[in-house]
């Protein structure tokens, strides 16, 4: 089945856009929303194979070339700096990564006076780099779950991290400081494939263009 194309697609909202934006190409990938345990599907018809996987996962199946394309968020990129292929913003799954902190600490605080803070995260790179540009000294607390707990058991005074309405922020007493990076999904390709299975990804890729 080497003539195959693989796609790595994290569960979750990004998964039914990704389905819903493919069918405007007349690929046929709706059996991904079924209620199953599967992880890997296929068409044999269209000699398509998408495969389940979590979002921060996606992109080392893409640049082992487990999978040929994958879509993940922009922050997962940033993050992790896999030596990938990034034609195409699919412009959903928007949200801001930003920096934030107290809502009683931010009424007197100022930014530009920042020189050594600590702060928790799930993006640790991209605090660092960001933090660096800006000359600050950051001690950085990586964290998987719920980051906008640290502040409130002072594990930080402020964090890092995606928002999309802000809501979880206002509902835990934090408000947003600085935007580093505004964040949608991304199209990524694995680059040996592309030049192996040049003609269908080019095609695939254009095609997806054409409603992004």
């Amino acid at each position: 089945m080497t003539d195959f194309i693989t796609i790595a697609i994290p569960k979750g909202r990004i998964l039914h856009d990704s389905v819903a934006l493919f069918k405007k190409i007349g690929i046929d990938c709706e059996e991904l929303l079924s209620d199953t345990r599967k992880l890997i599907f296929e068409n044999p018809e269209q000699k398509m194979r998408y495969m389940i996987v979590r979002a921060t996962d996606v992109p080392t199946y893409v640049e082992y070339g487990s999978a040929d394309l994958g879509i993940v968020g922009k922050d997962t990129l940033m993050e992790q700096e896999k030596d990938l292929y990034e034609p195409l913003d699919l412009k959903f799954g928007y949200c801001r990564l930003v920096v934030a902190e107290p809502a009683e600490l931010s009424r007197n605080d100022d930014p530009a006076n920042w020189s050594n803070i600590r702060i928790a995260t799930k993006y640790p790179n991209v605090t660092e780099k960001y933090f660096a540009g800006k000359g600050v000294q950051v001690e950085i607390i990586k964290l998987y779950g719920s980051i906008e707990l640290a502040p409130l058991v002072d594990l930080s005074e402020r964090i890092v991290d995606l928002v999309s309405t802000g809501e979880t922020l206002k509902q835990n007493g934090l408000v947003e400081v600085e935007t580093i990076a505004e964040i949608t999904c991304r199209l990524i390709v694995n680059r040996a494939s592309l030049k192996t299975r040049h003609k269908r990804i080019s095609e695939i890729i254009r095609g997806l263009e054409k409603y992004v």
